[in-house]
């Protein structure tokens, strides 16, 4: 390679790798914790659930639920478990019966989380949870002012970081094996930086690769679903997308207008279909024109993990329990759903258990750090008397910047949980927003004021650390579900988050304990 052609590289690996370095901490950061977003909604709640719960929900006794408050009549009722919790989210259309004209009983859709053992009914703000914090935080939905703006920002952010993981590859290509057995911690900050730079990025650099391209996907494909984009691609058919992507319904009977004699039972079929494949894992159930003669149950799932990574099959049953459609198991599934189907399984890791889970937090941790040396090296590399003061400043002040913002995730997350257990029963959005955002931005401005790095760190540390010990006792004291009696009692999903704000208690008192006063901060711009 040409040192024009280096530097082109070098250079645009260097800038892409600087504008996105904070937004792509913060979604690496809130995306390890969000791995977790079933065990943190469980450990909130304090609802542990068993294995395959779906398989075992009394739906028949949910619709009757339902029905108490709401004419059901006619409509498209869903209900679906893509996360794996009590509360399972459950949605119905409006009813194709004219002759109704009560808007509270029949006119309009909504949707809301029920929850499978009580039957209570909660929307979508008084559901929200941690998890589903973290989880939207990765992606930007908090910024979605204008729009999909969050989405927008995050897909941006993916695509530069893809850029910049093939341009840091071909950057050190030369010496990128040899460099990666090399750490010099003795040697002087840039040195010490680099190396962790590089051997920490050749460790993740698969999974750094495969998180930037899942991404990308994840979020284009999103895109793709809006309707100008539809109305470009597809000439405004919808139903052409969803045949392409593999959505669409395998039968379509039109709503008849005949009310059923007989209460048909969802149980029954639910059922008949694990008799027919008991190793599906259900996930969702459609009923179409409920209690209605053109009434039609869809009934959908997967197998299990270890047997089939990106498989899926449904079944459909008429009012009678006639099967009218079936896609088996071990039906090859189409290119397009296959691709999806592997790809979002690759992104959020859910298919590997908590070994897996424990790899990607891991993973997720040190790109974290990645990021962060990344920028390190390139302040220190520009603090030198050949680059004018005020192009030093800047770069100083971007640089203590972007460290307050990203190391100060740590204890506001750690405060977050503590506050959201302690308030479990009134907490919402309206107490979690507040908390985090305020609480974060308050140690910024701190951080910016003592402008020191090693202040910074070790605060941090110790912060993050006190508060990540009180996250197990607080769950302890408000449930009384301590470590070892959720051990006992087999709640691994609560079991889970204790343990792993206990490690990461140790974690910090380990590196505190470890840490040596060696601000690096250029003593040249702030004199």
């Amino acid at each position: 390679m040409s040192q024009r052609l280096y530097n082109i590289f070098f250079h645009t690996h260097t800038i892409s790798g600087i504008i996105i370095s904070a937004l792509l901490y913060v979604i690496f950061f809130t995306g390890s914790i969000a791995f977790l977003r079933d065990e943190i909604n469980a450990w909130q709640r304090n609802q542990p659930i068993e294995d395959n719960y779906f398989n075992t929900i009394d739906f028949d006794q949910a619709l009757d639920s339902m029905a108490k408050d709401q004419q059901l009549y006619g409509r498209d009722i869903t209900f679906s478990h893509r996360y794996f919790e009590r509360r399972v989210t459950t949605s119905f259309t409006a009813s194709k019966d004219t002759s109704i004209v009560d808007k509270a009983l029949g006119r309009y859709g909504n949707y809301f989380y029920m929850d499978m053992n009580s039957f209570d009914k909660k929307n979508y703000m008084e559901n929200y949870s941690l998890g589903e914090f973290f989880y939207r935080l990765h992606f930007f939905a908090q910024l979605n002012f204008f729009g999909r703006s969050g989405y927008l920002i995050a897909g941006l952010v993916a695509f530069f970081f893809l850029f910049a993981v093939i341009t840091g590859v071909i950057v050190h290509w030369k010496k990128i094996i040899s460099s990666f057995y090399v750490f010099r911690p003795k040697a002087k900050w840039k040195t010490i930086w680099t190396d962790a730079h590089v051997a920490l990025g050749m460790i993740g650099l698969p999974y750094q690769f495969m998180f930037a391209v899942t991404g990308c996907y994840l979020i284009i494909g999103y895109t793709v679903m809006l309707p100008p984009v539809q109305e470009y691609l597809f000439e405004n058919q919808s139903e052409n997308i969803q045949e392409v992507m593999s959505f669409k319904e395998p039968v379509n009977i039109d709503f008849q207008g005949e009310r059923l004699q007989n209460k048909v039972s969802l149980n029954k079929m639910v059922h008949n279909t694990l008799e027919k494949w008991p190793d599906l894992i259900i996930d969702e159930i459609t009923i179409n024109n409920y209690n209605d003669k053109g009434m039609y149950v869809n009934i959908a799932g997967s197998p299990g993990f270890d047997r089939s990574l990106a498989g899926n099959a449904y079944i459909t049953y008429l009012a009678d329990g006639a099967v009218i459609a079936e896609k088996s198991i071990d039906q090859p599934k189409g290119y397009a759903a296959g691709a999806f189907n592997i790809l979002r399984r690759l992104h959020y890791g859910d298919f590997g258990g908590y070994g897996l889970k424990l790899i990607y937090l891991v993973l997720g941790f040190i790109t974290c750090f990645v990021i962060l040396s990344g920028v390190h090296i390139w302040l220190i590399a520009r603090d030198k008397k050949n680059v004018s003061a005020y192009k030093r400043k800047f770069n100083f002040w971007l640089v203590q910047v972007y460290t307050a913002s990203c190391l100060s995730l740590f204890p506001v997350t750690a405060l977050s949980f503590v506050v959201m257990k302690l308030t479990h029963q009134t907490g919402g959005r309206e107490v979690l927003y507040p908390v985090f955002f305020y609480s974060w931005l308050a140690l910024v401005i701190l951080f910016l004021f003592r402008r020191n790095n090693y202040f910074t760190n070790k605060t941090c540390l110790l912060l993050g650390g006190l508060l990540s010990i009180l996250v197990p006792v607080s769950n302890g004291i408000i449930t009384g579900n301590w470590l070892w009696i959720a051990a006992a009692k087999g709640y691994h999903q609560i079991m889970v988050v204790d343990i792993f704000w206990l490690l990461t208690a140790l974690t910090s008192f380990a590196v505190l304990l470890k840490m040596k006063k060696r601000s690096i901060t250029p003593t040249t711009i702030i004199n």
